[in-house]
């Protein structure tokens, strides 16, 4: 069995209060758990970076892989330096739960992530209950919610 190493990496200063108060806001804002989630997008933005800048003196094929890889997710990236001013917050803006907030199909941050953990949000006609699911472009469109057949009580059926 192989093993499985963490997606994220934890701070290096477990303290440090303008970290602490950024990442509050970050969390309220997007209707996060916990703050592993913004250390798994911190971690994602980051691994982009490193292939941007390993792709710096390689040729424009490979770099339009890239390029389009990052696009097909939703990120606007045209060039290596778009790559390299990416923020956290553009891929939190990709997740479902927020891209549901964002569709007006729940009233707030939070119950939009409620929705989707109970499975009443549809992607392309499947129900997918992680609010951390990155949303490509081409499924934007086709975000539902699942229809619910409301029984009256006294039906006996």
């Amino acid at each position: 069995m192989k093993r499985k190493h963490k997606i994220y990496s934890r701070p290096k200063r477990p303290f440090d209060k303008t970290r602490i108060d950024e990442e509050a806001v970050i969390k309220k804002e997007f209707g996060l758990k916990n703050k592993k989630e913004i250390w798994k997008a911190d971690a994602k933005i980051k691994s982009a970076r490193e292939k941007a800048k390993k792709l710096i003196s390689a040729k424009p094929e490979e770099q339009k892989e890239l390029f389009d890889r990052l696009k097909k997710i939703g990120l606007e990236v045209n060039s290596i330096a778009d790559i390299l001013g990416l923020d956290k917050r553009d891929y939190l803006k990709r997740r479902l739960q927020t891209v549901v907030f964002e569709k007006k199909f729940a009233n707030t941050i939070s119950s939009s992530r409620q929705l989707i953990v109970h499975k009443k949000v549809l992607v392309n006609g499947e129900a997918i209950n992680s609010p951390s699911y990155i949303v490509p472009v081409e499924l934007e469109n086709k975000i539902s919610l699942k229809k619910t057949d409301k029984k009256v009580k006294g039906d006996s059926e």
